[in-house]
């Protein structure tokens, strides 16, 4: 059967489950803004992978998730997902479908959302500390995004560089925030699988990765080297970061120059372009084939 879900006593209503008027929906609702997510520090995970994948990060460190909301229906579909979240020690409570709706951001709400606390990378006023522990740890492969401004590639790439076994996602300069819920949606769990941080200045990365033995790679359509040649020189055996720019824009002339070099994903056919997370796919798998293969 189903499992029981519990609901404060005060907050009750329709056979226990809570109201979007209760305190703790309405402050759950407030995360859906950036400003008030970097205030209190929380954060939401919205549908059954996210979730999914925070009960499992609860195991590992504690204090990841602070409380699940349900719907009925959320819970029948996903019952493995609520035995597990009770088995750590999870608060598991019962809402309606109204309250899911105003706890999510999504046109058809699962029923089943995770209230999560914020990395210590997510905060630039935590200063260098969870940066410089990432690079200390002689990382092999970073994704660094760099003024990107679509949610759904952010959290795209995210998931990307989970699979390709990156060591982290650096969100640079201002961008969206990958721990926004359309952002947290298409990491489909991964950004509890590796860590991702924000840096304020894009040049003073570029430096930080540089002295941390990283060869720092921008892509740009009009670099000067071709994917294919820096895979076959040994250029993609090295320790890399990868920078990758807006999808308007780019990235700048500024951090492009900065880079140890520019590349360019050779297009063969009559395609004038590709997206953020096509591109991003290509040179991440480049890196972790050749890095593999070495």
């Amino acid at each position: 059967g189903r499992p029981s879900v519990r609901a404060s006593e005060d907050d009750a209503i329709r056979g226990g489950a809570l109201s979007d008027r209760s305190g703790r929906i309405v402050a759950a609702h407030k995360l859906l803004r950036r400003a008030r997510r970097y205030e209190v520090g929380e954060f939401l995970a919205d549908g059954a992978q996210a979730v999914r994948e925070a009960v499992a990060a609860e195991r590992e460190q504690p204090g990841t998730v602070r409380e699940i909301y349900v719907t009925a229906t959320g819970s029948a579909r996903n019952t493995q997902i609520v035995r597990a979240a009770f088995d750590v020690g999870i608060t598991v409570t019962e809402i309606t479908d109204r309250p899911a709706a105003h706890i999510s951001d999504a046109v058809t709400p699962q029923g089943l959302t995770a209230r999560c606390t914020l990395p210590t990378g997510a905060l630039r006023a935590a200063g260098d500390g969870p940066l410089t522990a990432v690079l200390a740890a002689a990382p092999r492969l970073v994704a660094v995004l760099v003024q990107t401004s679509d949610p759904g590639n952010t959290g795209t790439v995210i998931r990307l560089a989970d699979a390709a076994g990156a060591d982290a996602v650096i969100v640079a300069g201002d961008a969206v925030d990958p721990w926004g819920p359309k952002a947290v949606r298409a990491s489909a769990g991964s950004i509890f699988h590796l860590p991702v941080l924000r840096a304020a200045d894009p040049a003073e990365l570029v430096v930080a990765l540089s002295g941390a033995g990283l060869a720092v790679l921008a892509t740009s359509g009009a670099g000067q080297v071709d994917l294919d040649d820096a895979s076959a020189g040994g250029l993609l055996d090295l320790p890399t970061a990868w920078l990758f720019g807006s999808e308007a824009h780019g990235l700048a002339n500024s951090v492009i120059d900065a880079a140890d070099a520019a590349i360019r994903v050779p297009i063969h056919g009559r395609a004038e372009s590709l997206n953020l997370a096509t591109a991003a796919a290509i040179c991440l798998y480049a890196s972790a084939t050749a890095q593999r293969r070495g």
